[in-house]
């Protein structure tokens, strides 16, 4: 995937340079590329996310990580973890495979900023949804969230029975995302 996504940012994103970085330190800091502007030499940390579970589908949606289990303890998921140093996430959406290699996809980039910034606004915060969490401990499916309309912004997701790590996510709908100027499809 990062071969295709590094010719993607080289061909399409002139301005900018884009190094892979390789520091599992850094990675672990939600920085899997660096991205610097050639003009004004302003650097941006990307955090890669892909959609590996859904080849070949161009989902409207993409789901946030909030938290997950490790054992026997919950661990922050990495929207709104403060160790992370991501400026923008590159949320790769609609990855087609080509004798079993990765041949195109979609790509957005989410301003993790704004985005954390407008959860709060609509009373969205880290707090407000940890509880909401806690309150569906064991729950496998949908939530709707009063601050949200289901069918066009988003909700939360409970993968409690259908994987190990019983993930917690926020689904937002992308083209919402980019309406609000959170998010801008780059391919």
């Amino acid at each position: 995937m990062s071969r295709l996504l590094d010719h993607l940012y080289e061909t399409h994103l002139k301005q900018y340079s884009a190094k892979r970085v390789s520091n599992i330190a850094e990675q672990l800091q939600g920085v899997d590329v660096l991205f610097r502007h050639k003009y004004s030499n302003k650097a941006y940390r990307i955090d890669e996310k892909a959609q590996l579970d859904y080849p070949g589908r161009d989902l409207p949606t993409f789901a946030f990580a909030l938290g997950y289990h490790k054992g026997d303890m919950i661990k922050q998921g990495w929207l709104f973890d403060p160790l992370k140093k991501t400026d923008f996430y590159a949320l790769i959406t609609n990855i087609t495979l080509k004798k079993n290699e990765y041949d195109s996809c979609s790509i957005r980039f989410v301003n993790r900023k704004k985005l954390i910034i407008w959860l709060t606004e609509l009373g969205l915060s880290e707090e407000f949804l940890k509880k909401k969490a806690f309150i569906h401990e064991g729950f496998t499916g949908k939530v709707e969230l009063k601050q949200l309309d289901m069918n066009t912004q988003g909700y939360l997701y409970f993968s409690g029975k259908r994987k190990a790590e019983k993930p917690v996510n926020l689904v937002l709908y992308l083209d919402m995302l980019e309406h609000l100027g959170i998010a801008k499809r780059f391919i």
